[in-house]
């Protein structure tokens, strides 16, 4: 049910629509009953940065430790040279991660630098090698090597950066409707945000199908 205000702006009293979600009344609002953390945890306050760390870190999966402990795990199989690190990062994680080469090769300088790699020239490329310290680290640390591709295919920082930013814009444009709009395009914009939930409903389940009930998730209703 849409919040009615008790108290009408002055100088719109009566007028269709000035009392929904209190825009109209408390113009100062400007986020009003959508407010600022209406989509829960992972939007947050507009205003803040991503993830513990700030903007840029958090829970991405392209930081350091994961392209070193991912170049360590397939060294361990078999000598590879950038090129084919890269490749098999990305087919190993379905697409979801292709680490950059401005990656790649400056953690392979890391990790001949500690000894745990070096680099032979074949035909005009770089191969990486583990060294008998590099093999014994990677005996060691199986599990954790493993482990980087459990979670390889988690979002990318960048990604759920343009979710965070496209999900405020979207409030702010309801605002604007509720604000400013008449009642029947306050009706329609309540059938169009109605249909996009539904619509990410279906995202996440994987059906893309036209069916009006299908795939509706918890309402905010009360």
């Amino acid at each position: 049910m849409i919040p009615m205000n008790d108290q009408p702006g002055r100088g719109h009293r009566g007028a269709p629509g000035d009392d929904v979600w209190g825009h109209r009344a408390r113009r100062r609002g400007r986020f009003g009953p959508f407010g600022r953390d209406m989509f829960g945890p992972g939007f947050g306050n507009p205003r803040a940065r991503w993830g513990p760390g700030g903007r840029g870190r958090g829970g991405g999966r392209r930081h350091r430790g994961d392209v070193r402990a991912a170049i360590l795990a397939l060294v361990a199989e078999e000598p590879m040279h950038g090129y084919q690190i890269i490749q098999e990062i990305a087919e190993r994680s379905d697409g979801a991660w292709t680490p950059s080469p401005g990656s790649i090769y400056p953690t392979v300088s890391q990790l001949a630098d500690e000894g745990l790699v070096r680099t032979e020239t074949s035909d005009g490329r770089s191969v990486v090698h583990l060294t008998e310290h590099g093999r014994r680290y990677a005996e060691e640390h199986r599990d954790e090597l493993d482990a980087v591709w459990n979670t390889a295919g988690a979002p990318d920082i960048d990604e759920l950066a343009e979710l965070r930013t496209a999900g405020r814009e979207l409030i702010g444009a309801a605002a604007q409707v509720a604000h400013v709009g008449s009642p029947a395009q306050l009706t329609e914009a309540i059938r169009l945000l109605n249909d996009t939930r539904r619509r990410l409903y279906l995202l996440l389940a994987g059906d893309t199908g036209d069916d009006p009930g299908a795939g509706r998730g918890p309402t905010t209703e009360s």
